[in-house]
């Protein structure tokens, strides 16, 4: 079963939209008080006439916005948003200028050097996207309190399913910007609302989902059902567990053992429930992956029935790479040189998951027969060969091991993008590496080595001491471009960007390890305070 739930007609799609441009707009250019209502066309007797109506239209609808389809939207599988906060301002992977193609005004530059401001687009898209997707959650509360009896006994189970998207919106929220508003209703003045303490807004998203995820169901999110894409209890369980292993970060304090011991709870759940490693990694990223037992939380792909895009592999492949797949490359993104480090690149102790995670080297199409560059030669991607700057390098086009982590679905129209693999959000091994993390750092030496041996040995890796540094190299080994590098170099206190030149940015305060409130917002909202450094 696909996802049914998902809105069904032309009419609510558009209303729908309608209130996200609407929110966007208050959220970041005016200083509209969120009072617009979100059924504004399309009668209320029509959106609520019964309890599955009621579900459709105010829980389902929700996951429309998980993924996306346009720059800025979604989690993951778009550009320009927070995936790319996460993966282009850390030492995992860049976007080099490559003569005329990839300079963007020297946004990208910029995120390679930290050198960020107010004013750059991917925090501004970042910060209304998640806003935007709060807001709809917290209209979807007031609609089910007022049609409480409508919903009859589900009205709890949707109502902490609400609650703990809200949470989960919340915590992308405080990881990349820290101190942010605490909105809790759609009736709010948006250009008079203050910054609520990261360590009070943390505390709020591990209340919520530890009240609500015993409300949730039990059943497995990934595969196909009424549940497929959905947050349950093991969702809850991965969030609060992030939440847990990221706590010294998002508190401020080191006094968090008792934070540790319940990452370690929360993960030993999951694993309760059933979740285990798949025999082969790249199983998890197959095209219709819905039958791994690993992945815990997806983006829902169908080319058939959901505009929700992948456009990670479009935008890394080279031009004739792409063609050899009948797509339309746009060769940008890859791997950087600290990346190539950590996975023992062009050594004898090479970690075999290069393999599935970059291109390098030649190029061959699904046929197994060599791609042929602009020359007509066999086109090759140099890994060591990438630069910040690759104009008027021979490199220019070549340079950079390119994303390999998702199969190729060779039936995906629109370049690829619209491809049958979902997008993987949340899976066990990452479960594993942060209970051996917890337990590394509460001195359970034994335990954390047991986990993090799991990990390696499924890629039939050599056993290699669980120390921290470790841990944060096989973080890259094993999560390479899943999202996840940003938070962990600075969970570790590893952050900082790889740019050493003359105009190198001073990070010896550690503000980059917060992103700017975006100055749209706060030019339509003086209460709002600028994060320190910018």
């Amino acid at each position: 079963m696909k996802l049914q739930y998902l809105l069904h007609t032309k009419t609510l799609r558009s209303a729908y939209r309608s209130v996200v441009m609407a929110t966007a707009a208050c959220l970041a250019f005016t200083s509209c008080s969120l009072d617009e209502h979100p059924r504004d066309q399309i009668p209320e007797e029509e959106a609520y006439t019964s309890s599955a109506a009621l579900f459709r239209n105010t829980v389902a609808t929700l996951y429309n916005y998980v993924g996306g389809a346009s720059d800025g939207q979604g989690l993951q599988g778009t550009c320009r948003g927070v995936y790319d906060l996460q993966t282009f301002g850390s030492d995992e992977a860049m976007l080099p200028t490559r003569g005329g193609d990839w300079y963007d005004g020297g946004l990208w530059q910029a995120m390679y050097k930290h050198s960020w401001s107010a004013g750059h687009d991917l925090p501004k898209n970042a910060w209304v996207y998640l806003y935007t997707v709060i807001t709809l959650c917290n209209r979807s509360l007031e609609i089910l309190d007022s049609y409480r009896q409508l919903a009859g006994y589900n009205y709890d189970a949707w109502a902490a399913e609400v609650r703990s998207m809200r949470a989960m919106y919340y915590w992308y929220l405080i990881d990349l910007f820290g101190d942010v508003p605490l909105v809790l209703s759609s009736d709010v003045e948006m250009n008079k609302v203050t910054r609520t303490p990261r360590a009070e807004v943390f505390r709020f998203c591990v209340s919520e989902l530890e009240e609500c995820r015993n409300l949730l169901s039990f059943e497995n999110s990934v595969h196909e059902g009424d549940y497929y894409g959905r947050i349950t209890y093991p969702v809850a369980d991965f969030i609060l567990a992030k939440l847990m292993i990221n706590s010294s970060v998002y508190t401020g304090s080191t006094d968090v053992e008792s934070y540790y011991r319940k990452c370690i709870e929360y993960c030993t759940d999951i694993e309760d429930l059933g979740y285990y490693l798949e025999a082969n990694v790249a199983d998890n990223f197959i095209v219709y992956n819905q039958h791994s037992n690993e992945n815990i939380f997806v983006i829902p792909m169908d080319k058939n029935l959901y505009s929700n895009q992948m456009q990670y592999l479009y935008r890394s492949y080279h031009y004739r790479h792409a063609a050899a797949y009948g797509f339309t490359g746009e060769n940008g993104s890859c791997a950087t040189l600290k990346a190539l480090q950590v996975f023992g690149y062009d050594t004898d102790n090479i970690d075999i998951r290069f393999y599935d995670t970059f291109y390098a080297g030649e190029v061959y199409d699904l046929n197994y027969e060599k791609v042929l560059d602009r020359t007509g030669r066999p086109l090759v991607y140099y890994p060591d060969k990438v630069e910040l700057d690759l104009s008027g390098s021979p490199y220019v086009e070549t340079a950079g091991a390119r994303m390999h982590k998702y199969q190729v679905d060779k039936n995906a129209p629109k370049d690829g993008k619209l491809m049958d693999n979902d997008i993987v959000l949340f899976r066990f091994a990452d479960v594993l590496l942060m209970r051996s993390e917890a337990n590394l750092r509460l001195d359970n030496i034994k335990d954390a080595q047991e986990d993090f041996d799991r990990v390696r040995k499924r890629s039939l890796m050599d056993t290699r001491q669980c120390t921290l540094d470790n841990l944060l190299d096989e973080r890259m080994l094993e999560l390479c471009w899943e999202g996840w590098r940003r938070q962990d170099m600075i969970r570790f206190g590893k952050y900082k960007s790889l740019y050493n030149g003359p105009d190198a940015v001073d990070e010896s305060d550690g503000h980059t390890a917060l992103f700017p409130i975006p100055a749209d917002v706060r030019a339509l909202n003086t209460n709002l305070t600028q994060n320190p450094g910018y």
